[in-house]
Formats: C-alpha cells, sequence, structure tokens
C-alpha cells in the first residue's frame, strides 16, 4: 500500500523539500525474509540498519500507516537519535499497553466488530493459534483479513474506489502477501497486539529542543482503529502534534492531496 501512498506525491513537492523517499517491505512482507523472532524492536532495527545500508546519513525521517505505525513507535523507544522526524498515520494500536485506563482500553475494543475482537484476543492470549484461527471455517476470522468491505467507511469506500480491482489485488494480495499470510499478516497481529517490551505511553520526547516533531494523523470516522485511544495518547504525550481529521475513515492517507500535506508537516514541523 505504500507504494500507492507515496506514488500520490507530486514530483514538485519531493524537489520542494529536497527529499528522498524510501519505500521497504518489512520482515515477511514483500521479498523481505521472514523473521520467526521478529519484534517491534527488530523492526525498529531493521529500519536503522537499511538506512545505514542505504547511506541515507545519520538521521532521518519515518512514516508509518495502520500496522506500519508499530516500527515507528519502536524506532521512537529504541533509536530516537537517528530520528529528523516522525509521523503516525492511523496507528493500530495495542489494547493492551498497560498506559490505558481499563474502562477505556475495554470501551475502544469493543467497538471493533465481534470476529476481530476474537482475532486480536487470539494474537494476544495463545499467538500460537493465530494462523489458525484465522483460517478455519467454524467462526469468521479477522475482518481485515478477510478484507470486508463494511469495515471501510464511506469515504473509505470512496478512496478504494479510485483503484482498479486488479491493482487492488495485485498490491494487497499477490505482492504484499507473496510469502503467504502466516509471515505477513497473522505474524504481524502477534507481533502487534502481542506483550509488547515496552509502554508507548511512557515515552519521552525524543525532541525536547524542537530539533524534530512527532505527528499523528487519526480520522474521526475509522473503523478500524478507534479514534478515542488516539486521544487518550496524545493526551498523554502532548509533545505530538495531533491532527484529527473530521469525516475521515481509515483510508485518509490515500485522499487527494493528504500525501502533501503529511510529508510537508513531517519535514517542517508545521501543525
Amino acid at each position: 500500500m505504500s507504494i500507492l501512498w507515496c506514488g500520490g506525491i507530486y514530483q514538485e513537492v519531493i524537489e520542494d523539500l529536497g527529499v528522498y523517499i524510501v519505500s521497504y517491505d518489512r520482515a515477511g512482507y514483500g521479498e523481505s525474509d521472514p523473521n520467526p523472532n521478529r519484534t517491534v524492536k527488530s523492526d525498529a532495527l531493521d529500519i536503522e540498519e537499511l538506512a545505514d545500508q542505504l547511506g541515507v546519513g545519520s538521521k532521518f525521517y519515518v512514516i508509518g500507516y495502520s500496522m506500519g505505525g508499530h516500527p515507528i513507535w519502536g524506532c521512537l523507544k529504541y533509536i530516537p537519535h537517528r530520528l529528523a522526524g516522525a509521523g503516525l498515520l492511523a496507528p493500530a494500536v495495542n489494547y493492551w499497553w498497560p498506559g490505558f485506563p481499563a474502562n477505556l482500553s475495554k470501551e475502544a475494543y469493543y467497538q471493533q466488530l465481534p470476529q476481530d475482537q476474537w482475532a486480536v484476543r487470539v494474537a494476544h492470549y495463545i499467538p500460537w493459534l493465530t494462523y489458525w484461527w484465522n483460517t478455519q471455517k467454524w467462526f469468521p476470522p479477522s475482518a481485515v483479513i478477510a478484507h470486508r468491505m463494511d469495515i471501510f467507511s464511506r469515504r473509505d469506500v470512496e478512496v478504494l474506489s479510485k483503484w482498479s480491482p486488479e491493482e487492488n489485488n495485485y498490491l494487497v494480495y499477490a505482492l504484499a502477501r507473496q510469502q503467504g499470510e502466516y509471515e505477513s499478516l497473522h505474524r504481524d497481529m502477534m507481533v502487534g497486539f502481542g506483550t509488547w517490551e515496552f509502554d508507548p505511553l511512557d515515552l519521552k520526547n525524543p525532541f525536547p529542543n524542537n530539533e524534530g516533531s512527532v505527528h499523528l494523523w487519526h480520522g474521526d470516522e475509522d473503523r478500524l482503529v478507534p479514534v478515542i485511544l488516539q486521544r487518550y495518547i496524545v493526551q498523554r504525550l502532548p509533545w505530538i502534534h495531533y491532527h484529527e481529521l473530521s469525516g475521515a475513515g481509515h483510508m485518509f492517507p490515500f485522499a487527494d492531496g493528504m500525501s502533501d500535506t503529511i510529508v510537508k508537516a513531517v519535514l517542517t514541523g508545521d501543525k
């Protein structure tokens, strides 16, 4: 999906800002080798190693969308000294982060479809059954993995309608999942909804002297990631610049002009 998102950035914006954009396959996705020991930390260290191999410099910007938000939280924890700025776009949230009040995480958890409640519960408590749960035929699997269209908002459907079925099937199924759903989608669930080694709600500002900035965007009609959890996160971490988009769903980064707005904000620090 990052191919589509990066493709939406106007060339003149790239030239004006003087940026070089890298989109890569996380472990188990696309053509990247699977990592059976993958964690949020290993994802962050993969980013650091890739940056060093490409010679992008001592500091760089990172942007993550949806489940790609987990590596960004990892970067803020494990390699903050390498970051020039960061952007989180509708980042998936782990309902079991200790810093969430129990009543709030419970409220957000039950805003999911029942089948997604079960799917993330299995990924958290019995991760070795994640693949089985999402492939068995007795109970419905994760609605995201099953690609149910009713999980998307009206504006999400409008965005998705701009892509041809062939393009969507190639990027979302053939290209991203070519190593199998276990090493891509299912391991993503185990990492993202498992027990983390740190609580993002305890993170310190990586830019205490305003030498960079962290931004978080979320649509208030996102049916995949409850907005109430993002609101609490930015209350606990006031150094994050929060952008809540009225009427927007989970696919807002692909709306016309959004990619330019996001890149400009992350690079320039504009609120």
